[in-house]
């Protein structure tokens, strides 16, 4: 890491199912020579047959702050990039339970991003295991946008087609640097 400042940017790729979150995290940490924090959920849920419990959740909670903490020490270039957020179980628990466990909460008002990109919901859904609501993603990216809103996040939508997808998140991240 560079000695003249040991601050870590940490970059955030949110947003509903099925809009490239995985692939946009990979290709800006490959283009932007840093590691990715993988999202923690596509492992923790591959035998769980959608039979989601709030514990689940909890347990995915700790589990993406642990492979965060870990990967963040990897960093190149004082960069982290990161695969979703622990926002993410709140937007779950919300929705599947009703309520969020206060200890997601509390961290989630103190662990700060500086810059989020919320990937748009323009993408066709593709079918995965271990995606749940095809029919949803309106819903979920309004419920993004409010709730990153509610935590004064800096955030950019990132919208396009394959490459043109890829180029745009990359570019919202180049410009948000050259401003630091």
């Amino acid at each position: 890491m560079d000695s003249k400042n040991n601050k870590v940017i940490k970059i955030a790729v949110v947003g509903p199912e099925s809009t490239g979150k995985s692939t946009m995290a990979s290709y800006l940490a490959e283009k932007l020579d840093t590691v990715c924090v993988p999202e923690y959920a596509r492992f923790y849920c591959q035998n769980l047959n959608k039979q989601y419990t709030l514990q689940d959740e909890v347990n995915m909670f700790y589990g993406q702050l642990a492979l965060e903490e870990a990967l963040t020490s990897s960093a190149s270039n004082n960069l982290l990039i990161c695969d979703t957020t622990i926002l993410t179980v709140k937007i779950w628990s919300d929705h599947l339970f009703g309520h969020t466990p206060v200890e997601v909460t509390d961290e989630i008002s103190l662990r700060k991003y500086d810059l989020y990109l919320l990937m748009d919901i323009d993408l066709p859904w593709e079918d995965d295991p271990l995606r749940d609501f095809p029919n949803e993603r309106e819903h979920f990216m309004k419920v993004w946008k409010k709730e990153l809103s509610s935590i004064d996040a800096n955030y950019s939508i990132v919208s396009g087609l394959e490459n043109q997808r890829l180029e745009n998140g990359l570019k919202a991240v180049k410009s948000f640097l050259i401003n630091q």
